[in-house]
């Protein structure tokens, strides 16, 4: 059986009456639909942070890729003589 908590939240009141409309056309209460925007931005937000750490301890462990190396094989899209992607340094 899972627990849940009680918050709550002010929101301005157009967005309320937005929220308000969904529930009634879709027949499911604001609370749910709540419940569901919040768990998909706290699972967007950890994302996000998993996307940075790993990439911090990438940069502290030296793997790299200079930003002229990158810019240079993007300018190179497109063109005959497309570059390879640079490799880490």
């Amino acid at each position: 059986m899972s627990s849940s908590s009680t918050i709550t939240i002010r929101v301005p009141a157009k967005l309320k009456r937005r929220l308000d409309t969904l529930a009634k056309r879709n027949k499911r209460s604001k609370s749910l639909l709540a419940v569901d925007a919040v768990e998909q931005y706290v699972a967007e937000l950890e994302r996000q942070e998993a996307i940075l750490e790993k990439a911090d301890a990438e940069i502290a462990a030296g793997k790299s890729v200079p930003h002229a190396d990158v810019r240079r094989w993007l300018l190179s899209w497109g063109g005959a003589k497309e570059l390879p992607p640079p490799s880490c340094k």
